[in-house]
């Protein structure tokens, strides 16, 4: 392939890749997977993945759990539903790998954030809520340990 080919290759996956992404920030609450995910652009999915992860340094998984932990976050700031049902509600099937996964990300267990972050954010705008709540990703955060 020239080089030519390769560039136009690149950024066709690219464009792809794109569209990807903003089906799983809209659709994140869905049953989503990777085949599913690369069926909708023509790609196989191994191919899906090495470029996602090429392009946005995460695999589409990781991605995808990042933003339902971000929205779960959010849900149980309002306090109104129980783990479990902010769980389902982000589209989780296990709340074990919930559970597993926003400790990771966020630093503590859904449980014990819902009872802290109530109060953590009161009278703060949402969209000031959620940018001083994001998770931080484990790539991040070994960037910021360092500082």
């Amino acid at each position: 392939m020239s080089s030519s080919s390769t560039t136009t290759q690149r950024l066709r996956d690219l464009a792809l890749l794109r569209h990807v992404r903003d089906r799983m920030d809209r659709e994140y609450a869905q049953p989503l997977n990777v085949e599913a995910l690369a069926r909708g652009v023509n790609m196989s999915a191994g191919h899906l993945s090495r470029e996602f992860r090429r392009a946005y340094g995460e695999s589409p998984y990781s991605y995808l759990m990042t933003r339902r932990i971000e929205r779960a976050m959010a849900l149980l700031r309002r306090g109104d539903l129980s783990v479990t049902e902010v769980c389902f509600t982000v589209g989780c099937s296990s709340l074990g790998t919930f559970s597993t996964r926003f400790t990771e990300l966020v630093g503590m267990p859904p449980s014990v954030y819902r009872n802290q972050a109530a109060h953590a954010t009161a009278g703060m705008p949402p969209c000031v809520a959620k940018r001083v709540t994001r998770p931080i990703r484990n790539r991040e955060a070994a960037v910021v340990s360092h500082s």
